[in-house]
């Protein structure tokens, strides 16, 4: 198939943490491709926005709460997906939190917290939802880990953020050997700084030193996120699994 359009029509789609920042755009970019998308976040009053405005603009967009730590609510809530929809396409774990504090500083209540959501929600969410793409023969991940996973934190977060991004990239790997042969594509992300809530919040000093030290000299957009998310689970990238692709101006370079 050489048609290099990408389009999600009849794709159920599930998208955590999409309520705002990189999540959001990776929203608008699968319903600007046709995707009916349910996001699954916390923050409800983000999240009612995003519904709103993605659905004016003709988007087809639902939204449920869900502490994706939360390995019984996450069976609940993607359990009425299956029923409701009869199958989930594509898989997008991009919730995720960070914690400003140094590893020395840190307890175990902030572990439990940072790895409870981003590597632990991931497992949760997957775990779920991988039997029913086995038996279809069928299935799109894509985890949003960091390159923090691969520089163990830094400026982009501390040493547990760094930690609990590492996780995600092997448990990309581990899936994605698993349900290869079940049709299953299981692919990461680790984007840079992105111009969020959580890239702005560093210090300015920091963030033109981060600048600096990236070849394209700027930050990344979420909609420069939102745009890989959307190859990785078209069937454009039906041959590319066990992927971790840094979207980051070029500053990890390994």
């Amino acid at each position: 198939m050489n048609n290099l359009e990408i389009d999600f029509s009849g794709k159920v789609i599930v998208v955590t943490g999409g309520s705002r920042g990189i999540g959001r755009a990776i929203v608008e970019s699968f319903c600007g491709s046709n995707g009916r998308v349910y996001i699954l976040d916390m923050d409800e009053k983000s999240a009612r926005e995003t519904v709103n405005e993605v659905t004016s603009r003709g988007g087809e967009v639902s939204f449920l709460p869900l502490d994706v730590s939360d390995h019984a609510m996450v069976r609940k809530v993607l359990g009425s997906i299956l029923s409701e929809e009869g199958h989930v396409d594509v898989l997008v774990n991009d919730a995720g939190v960070s914690l400003p504090k140094p590893f020395a500083e840190c307890t175990e209540k902030d572990w439990d917290f940072v790895v409870g959501i981003n590597l632990k929600g991931t497992f949760n969410t997957s775990n779920v939802l991988f039997p029913s793409m086995i038996q279809r023969r069928y299935g799109k991940i894509v985890n949003i880990a960091s390159i923090a996973g691969k520089l163990g934190g830094g400026f982009l977060g501390t040493s547990i953020y760094g930690a609990s991004k590492a996780g995600v990239i092997g448990l990309t790997k581990g899936m994605a050997r698993e349900g290869g042969p079940y049709g299953i594509n299981v692919n990461a992300i680790c984007p840079g700084v992105i111009r969020t809530a959580m890239g702005n919040a560093i210090p300015e000093e920091h963030q033109k030193v981060i600048i600096q030290g990236t070849p394209l000299r700027r930050y990344g957009e979420p909609y420069e996120i939102g745009n890989v998310v959307a190859f990785l689970a078209s069937d454009l990238a039906s041959h590319i699994t066990g992927e971790i692709m840094d979207v980051d101006g070029g500053i990890v370079r390994d």
